[in-house]
């Protein structure tokens, strides 16, 4: 019995007994509605609905006096590989239907029985049968970055004999897509807007439809492909074949533009434009993209991984819209996310965030992204995990949300591995200068830990098969081993902090800690100043939190566990300064603390290559 004004609570009766104080009891096995549970949010979303006659069995327990009873409701359980539609209809003579299970602790939405009949060969499960003999399974990597959430994916999935592959790739950093490419040349990498793909996707439907699905169909040839080619005007062109395609862009109207190689006088350019001239160069373009799965189209994808960035909820933005989280546009990327796993439906799904997403607005945005699943019939699982927790050297703490259609086995979070980090995270046996020019170096000495020896490893040796059985470009080198070339006023700074550990700002001269932790000048001291005239301490580093900090110019030490490595390679607010160098860390030493091997080459300029967001 529920408080006035609010539904009744649902339950299984699983047992009928009295008490030793005489009075009859019932033991019950509750059941969840939708908005009884972690999707439950304080304001309704209008992109999606649950059926009020859908409940979720739970293992929640407990004894009652059976005079809470108040009537009785009669619940279908219900295949879990139906869709919705069917499962509503199946429903339609009884009260409430039931095909998923809630676990509390978890925030997790599973199968209730384990008698699936297509049980998938990606599971977490270390007793079920891997069917290593399946083909290939696709990936679709959104938000991709430089490609490091879906090279793990795809290494650890090859570690328990399992085919994954990275075949599409989105990001809207350009020099981010030239090193996803650069590592795996076999990628369809797409530089540009997710909501732009979404969109392109729509429109590659309609014309494989049109060119590929309909036999029927032909594209009658137009004047200029049915004319000889002859002499052409300057401002004339003669198309040779469709190269690509895309839809919009920056400052381009939303459509289709088809990239042409054209003839135009003398020579051959290729060019996006919006183009319907030529229907059997479109056909011929179509017909081959199909075949090639150029682009992915509705059940191609297996797996689709992405972290879509909520830059809304940062806690650096001081006017975040807590009432509201979804109205800000910094945020409505997890909007299209969930928008692109509803039209392609793949399934595994598995989303990276922040930790604020479960935090800000009461877990506004994480909550919203485990309803989105749910109402699509996904089983869904929400999770937290530190990275220094599966061996990682740095503290990172981040959401990660696992979809699985019905018909597969939902993974589960992987249990920690380490509880300490040890030293050898980073090629300490180079010594690199501010002024580094050189990214490729030869390894001046043996592996002498078991972690350099596996971030050292071959693509073969990783089972990374992106270059098939050739060896990648760069492989036995130490690459990227470059940091960001500090400013003289900073490298100056960078010199004096003392190559000790805990060492940062508050060691140079001028300063002192005042009461309650809090570094302000030292009155009597006079102000040290540079050559250049600007001040060895800055008023940035003194004002920075309040003066409570420890991060500006702070030094690493070698048995740290460091902080999360973040997008920016700027001493000013981050403790990024190497233990026994005059320098931050190097996009290689970045790239080992995120996991990534040493054969694996970023692309642009150093400081483009700091600052990806890297996961691995």
């Amino acid at each position: 019995m529920a408080e006035e004004g609010k539904p009744h609570f649902i339950g299984r009766i699983t047992e009928l007994f009295e008490g030793t104080d005489h009075v009859k009891y019932f033991n019950c096995r509750w059941f969840f509605r939708s908005e009884d549970t972690v999707i439950s949010t304080a304001k309704l979303v209008d992109d999606h609905s649950h059926d009020p006659k859908r409940v979720f069995l739970s293992d929640e327990r407990n004894d009652n006096p059976l005079d809470c009873i108040v009537s009785k409701v009669k619940i279908l359980q219900v295949d879990p590989k139906l869709d919705l539609e069917a499962k509503a209809q199946l429903a339609a003579d009884n009260d409430l239907y039931y095909d998923m299970s809630y676990t509390v602790p978890y925030s997790t939405f599973e199968n209730i029985t384990n008698d699936i009949n297509e049980i998938s060969g990606i599971s977490s499960d270390a007793d079920s049968e891997v069917d290593t003999s399946v083909a290939t399974a696709t990936l679709l990597d959104l938000y991709s970055g430089c490609g490091g959430m879906s090279t793990g994916l795809c290494l650890g999935a090859a570690l328990a004999g399992l085919k994954l592959e990275t075949r599409w790739a989105v990001d809207f950093n350009s020099h981010a897509c030239k090193s996803l490419k650069s590592n795996h040349p076999k990628t369809e990498v797409r530089n540009e807007k997710a909501d732009d793909f979404l969109s392109l996707l729509k429109e590659w439907a309609v014309l494989c439809d049109q060119y590929v699905h309909d036999n029927n169909a032909e594209a009658p040839p137009s004047m200029d492909e049915e004319e000889e080619e002859g002499e052409l005007e300057k401002d004339e062109y003669v198309v040779q074949k469709l190269t690509d395609i895309c839809y919009g862009g920056i400052d381009r109207k939303s459509c289709i533009y088809f990239k042409l190689l054209k003839k135009v006088y003398v020579q051959f350019i290729d060019s996006f434009l919006v183009f319907s001239d030529c229907p059997l160069k479109i056909k011929e373009f179509v017909q081959e993209g199909h075949m090639r799965k150029v682009l992915p189209l509705p059940g191609d994808v297996d797996v689709l991984c992405g972290g879509p960035p909520c830059q809304g909820i940062s806690g650096l933005n001081r006017f975040r819209n807590r009432d509201d989280p979804l109205n800000d546009d910094k945020n409505r990327q997890l909007v299209t996310f969930m928008n692109i796993v509803s039209y392609l439906r793949p399934k595994f799904v598995l989303m990276e965030n922040v930790v604020d997403i479960l935090q800000f607005a009461e877990g506004y945005l994480g909550r919203y992204a485990l309803s989105r699943l749910v109402a699509m019939n996904y089983q869904s699982r929400l999770g937290i995990m530190l990275a220094g927790c599966y061996g990682l050297p740095q503290f990172r703490m981040r959401t990660f949300l696992w979809g699985a259609l019905t018909t597969m086995v939902l993974p589960k979070h992987p249990l920690p591995t380490h509880n300490v980090v040890i030293r050898g995270g980073a090629p300490n046996a180079f010594t690199v200068g501010n002024d580094q020019a050189d990214d490729v170096m030869e390894y001046l000495v043996k592996p002498k830990t078991e972690f350099q020896r596996y971030i050292r490893l071959s693509r073969k040796e990783m089972l990374d098969y992106s270059f098939g059985d050739k060896t990648g470009p760069g492989e036995g080198t130490l690459m990227d081993h470059c940091p960001l070339r500090l400013n003289k006023d900073d490298y100056e700074r960078v010199k004096r902090i003392p190559f000790e550990k805990g060492a940062n700002f508050r060691d140079l001269e001028g300063v002192r800690v005042g009461p309650n932790n809090v570094a302000e000048f030292d009155p009597e001291i006079p102000r040290v100043y540079l050559e250049s005239g600007n001040p060895l301490v800055p008023e940035y580093a003194i004002k920075f939190r309040s003066g409570k900090s420890l991060r500006p110019f702070g030094r690493l030490w070698w048995d740290e566990t460091v902080p999360t490595v973040v997008t920016s390679a700027n001493p000013h607010s981050q403790r990024i300064l190497h233990p026994s160098q005059a320098r931050v860390l190097t996009v290689r030493e970045n790239a080992r603390l995120q996991g990534f091997p040493d054969y694996y080459r970023l692309d642009g300029p150093i400081k483009e290559r700091q600052v990806y967001e890297l996961l691995c």
